[in-house]
C-alpha cells in the first residue's frame, strides 16, 4: 500500500481533475512522449507485471502530474493538472476505503 501526505486545499469545481488518456506516439523513455521535457520529480513504483512512472512536469500551461503505466512495453499515460491533485488523491483514498469495507 502506498501512502502519500499532501496538503489540504480546496479544489474548486471548475478545476475537477482533468485526465487524457494516450496511447500513441511515445518514445521508449518514460520521460518523453506526451508532456515532453524532463521530469521535476519522478517517482516509480513495480508491482506484478506492471511499472509505474509519476512524473510532476511543468509546460506553458502550468504544472501535472504525468502518470505512466507500462505493461510489457505497452504504455498508456493520463495527465493530471497540479490544482486537481487533491481532488484527484481524495477519489482514490475513498476507493481504498470501499476496497477495505468491502473485506
Amino acid at each position: 500500500m502506498i501512502l502519500l501526505n499532501r496538503e489540504a486545499t480546496p479544489v474548486g469545481l471548475e478545476q475537477r481533475y482533468i485526465a487524457k488518456k494516450m496511447s500513441d506516439n511515445y518514445s521508449e523513455d518514460p520521460q518523453g512522449g506526451a508532456g515532453k521535457g524532463s521530469a521535476l520529480h519522478t517517482e516509480k513504483i513495480i508491482t506484478d507485471r506492471k511499472t509505474f512512472f509519476l512524473d510532476l512536469k511543468e509546460n506553458e500551461r502550468g504544472r501535472f502530474i504525468k502518470i505512466t503505466e507500462d505493461v510489457r512495453g505497452r504504455r498508456d499515460t493520463i495527465m493530471v493538472p497540479i490544482e486537481a491533485v487533491n481532488e484527484f488523491l481524495d477519489a482514490l483514498e475513498n476507493i481504498v476505503e470501499a476496497d477495505e469495507k468491502s473485506h
